[in-house]
């Protein structure tokens, strides 16, 4: 059996997505535009050099591309502190009596929640906002008057 070479890029393309799809590693996805690249050259009847040439410059762009993409664009909040995933950052909470540690128990939600307070200074009772969430502790900071 005698593969072309179109055949051996588009092959090639394939198993770099699916690498990408084991991996979660989006730079195989550019690479796999390389490798579609060339074999768009080997269609074109393009020599080896040239395929090999044309895949560089595909995926080397696309790599490059992307790299700045995401270079330009800042970096999400991690989960813990992102509004946009956890909906109880910014929510107000009272606390009515801070511990010495800087630990307090307040309903919030229907439900009793452990709170650590993390703004400057001491804490004092009064309302509060969730700045973070780590696993079932809200960590509080004094609210915005």
């Amino acid at each position: 059996m005698d593969w072309s070479a179109t055949t051996l890029w588009w092959l090639a393309a394939g198993v770099l997505v699916v690498a990408e799809l084991a991996t979660g590693t989006f730079y195989l996805l550019m690479l796999a535009l390389g490798a579609a690249g060339g074999a768009l050259a080997a269609l074109a009847g393009w020599s080896g050099t040239g395929q090999m040439a044309a895949a560089a410059l595909v995926g080397g762009s696309a790599v490059v591309a992307w790299h700045l993409r995401r270079s330009r664009h800042p970096v999400a909040a991690p989960a813990s502190s992102n509004p946009d995933v956890n909906l109880d950052i910014g929510a107000a909470v009272h606390v009515e009596q801070w511990l010495p540690d800087g630990t307090a128990r307040v309903h919030y939600r229907g439900a009793g929640w452990n709170v650590r307070y993390i703004g400057g200074g001491t804490p004092s009772p009064g309302a509060h906002v969730v700045r973070a969430v780590e696993g079932n502790c809200l960590l509080l900071d004094h609210a915005v008057r």
